[in-house]
């Protein structure tokens, strides 16, 4: 497996989803509080962390040949990443701001930006 798709099935690596859905809800709260300086470590260095050493030591092979894995080699573009983002902005937002509403819509684009293909058939 290259470096491509390492890059691309890391994402569905159970540790991955766990740390970032968990310390992207975390950074949530300390944006709530206005600690940016906090929020943003919360928000990046696990990530990273757990991303370099997903790429460099595990087996990605299980997750490339799962249905999952499938899923996200036809619809996990560079557009869809991008509507992750976008979603996870408007999270942010709504947390700095205190609007439940915006953390529920960024929530709710993040999941389109992921589930596209099962919630959109071609």
């Amino acid at each position: 497996m290259d470096l491509k798709d390492k890059k691309l099935y890391h994402q569905i690596h159970p540790l991955k989803l766990f740390v970032d859905w968990s310390t992207g809800a975390v950074s949530l709260i300390f944006l709530w509080m206005h600690q940016i300086g906090t929020a943003l470590i919360v928000m990046f260095v696990p990530s990273i962390i757990v991303s370099l050493v997903i790429i460099k030591y595990m087996n990605l092979e299980k997750l490339k040949n799962s249905s999952f894995g499938k899923h996200i080699h036809i619809h996990m573009t560079s557009t869809m990443e991008m509507v992750r983002f976008l979603g996870f902005a408007v999270a942010i937002i709504g947390a700095w701001y205190h609007l439940i509403s915006l953390i529920i819509l960024g929530i709710i684009i993040i999941l389109f930006g992921c589930l596209r293909g099962f919630l959109v058939k071609k």
